[in-house]
């Protein structure tokens, strides 16, 4: 049976705005045509009156960890805490509000310009008897009390090496933040499921989900279940790899039982730290690197003969340029993720190697004063999108959720405006384009044209001559998947 729905009176991105009418059957975009020339199909056609509003692509955010953002919707806010005193306050209100059954949980501590550092025994005053574990804004470190120390000691069934300030980074903390999202598989799943609605809401039609314990196999059974909001791409990480080329994943491979939804993602690759932790990789000799050059390559040229295209995480100009020497010599396309920090002469090597930058505007105005302290003198080569951009690297946007919003129009703004909270831009010079941010937003759509899959998204304003505070606050009218409504409010 065939399902129609006619589109009246919008104005496509792309265009002069001139109004059409667009008809979608079966999932694709069927007929473009001037407004009021097409007809309905047949009665059962579905008609949206859109009244000249914006048609464009769906939007697609490139990083994402689904769980941790369904689960940190979840937690203690603790993102604009200033200190480490005022982040032992809020917890210790949560407390007074309403003790947790286990361990209280906080989310999104930035102590890089904290003026005192964070102390094991001040979270141990926030909840005697009770585990309290703070997790950093960009995952990479967790803050915990004396009781967490133990108990997830016990859970991991190891001994976990905190000093006295009770933080565990990298490694560590990955282990911790894994523990703390072992929750029951229903709970979990409908937790995800809210934060999906969340996501279409926006106009998000498909997300790379990079979680470091996920398989495919989960999201087999959440669309099973109903959670279809969304595109997933899966990703596969290191200490999967031998389950991928076993069961013969890979990358963009749709995975049985999910209507088309799920498809097999990037294998993921952590080399080296961040800069909120004060780890990533520079070419002074700091930070961590995860990975010796000499054991990346042999792991990528595995992968990629398997048929897992490889997404490096490298935050630091040291850690960008040897996974950049690691392309090289694999010989591979794939994407490095984050790539925050770069040495002139690798910029171009992005566009050389066909190497796409999969970029988080939004870390760039989140820690825009760390990056400005810790990297004093660099930053005008940090999040380098100008640079990028006339090299004639591939540009890739996403938010790293939870580190900032699953919201590609916050990811936007970001980079098109490198400005928030009415602050002077960061390195304007650096500005992205608009028209480089939306197609790396939309998976390098522009416009919705005849042939297209039906993934789209309806707004009010054109988001290529919106300004960056517009686009942060962009309302999103409707988001439809193959033509499904995922998101309707017109």
């Amino acid at each position: 049976m065939t399902h129609a729905t006619l589109l009246r009176t919008v104005r496509r991105v792309g265009t002069s705005g001139a109004p059409a009418d667009v008809l979608v059957v079966d999932g694709r975009v069927a007929t473009v045509a001037p407004a009021g020339t097409v007809d309905p199909v047949d009665r059962d056609t579905e008609v949206v009156e859109a009244a000249g509003v914006w048609l464009g692509p769906g939007l697609r955010d490139a990083h994402v960890h689904l769980d941790q953002w369904a689960l940190v919707r979840r937690r203690i806010d603790v993102t604009d805490c200033t200190s480490a005193e005022a982040t032992a306050d809020r917890l210790a209100a949560a407390v007074r509000a309403g003790t947790p059954d286990r361990v209280l949980v906080g989310h999104g501590y930035r102590d890089g310009l904290w003026p005192r550092p964070a102390r094991r025994a001040l979270l141990d005053q926030v909840a005697p008897g009770l585990p309290v574990v703070v997790v950093s804004s960009d995952l990479h470190a967790v803050w915990c009390n004396e009781l967490a120390l133990a108990h997830f000691a016990a859970v991991l069934g190891r001994a976990l090496p905190a000093g006295a300030d009770g933080v565990l980074r990298e490694q560590d903390a990955f282990a911790v933040t894994g523990a703390l999202s072992r929750v029951a598989d229903d709970v979990l799943d409908g937790y995800v499921d809210e934060a999906v609605g969340a996501a279409a809401a926006r106009g998000v039609t498909g997300v790379v989900d990079l979680e470091m314990d996920a398989d495919v196999d989960r999201w087999v059974r959440r669309v099973r279940a109903g959670t279809d909001g969304l595109r997933i791409a899966s990703g596969v990480y290191p200490s999967r790899l031998d389950e991928a080329v076993r069961r013969g994943l890979r990358t963009g491979d749709v995975v049985e039982g999910t209507r088309g939804l799920v498809t097999v993602g990037p294998f993921k690759v952590i080399t080296d730290g961040s800069l909120g932790t004060r780890t990533a990789a520079t070419a002074d000799g700091e930070g961590l690197l995860t990975w010796a050059p000499e054991d990346l390559v042999p792991l990528l040229q595995r992968a990629v003969a398997a048929g897992l295209v490889p997404a490096v995480h490298a935050i630091g100009d040291r850690a960008v340029g040897l996974a950049l020497d690691a392309f090289e010599t694999v010989g591979t396309r794939g994407t490095i993720e984050h790539a925050q920090l770069l040495q002139d002469a690798d910029v171009e090597r992005f566009a050389r190697l066909g190497v796409v930058a999969s970029v988080q505007p939004e870390h760039a105005m989140d820690d825009r004063d760390i990056a400005d302290h810790h990297w004093a003198g660099w930053t005008g080569r940090a999040f380098p999108f100008a640079s990028l951009e006339r090299a004639g690297a591939a540009m890739v946007l996403g938010s790293d959720a939870p580190v900032a919003p699953l919201d590609p129009w916050v990811a936007m703004a970001a980079a098109v405006g490198r400005d928030r909270d009415g602050r002077e831009p960061w390195h304007p010079e650096q500005r992205m384009s608009p028209l480089t941010a939306w197609r790396g937003s939309t998976d390098g759509r522009v416009g919705v044209v005849v042939g297209d899959v039906a993934d789209l998204v309806l707004v009010p304003a054109d988001p290529l001559t919106a300004s960056s505070a517009a686009l942060r606050t962009m309302p999103v009218l409707g988001t439809a998947i193959a033509g499904r409504w995922t998101h309707l409010d017109l």
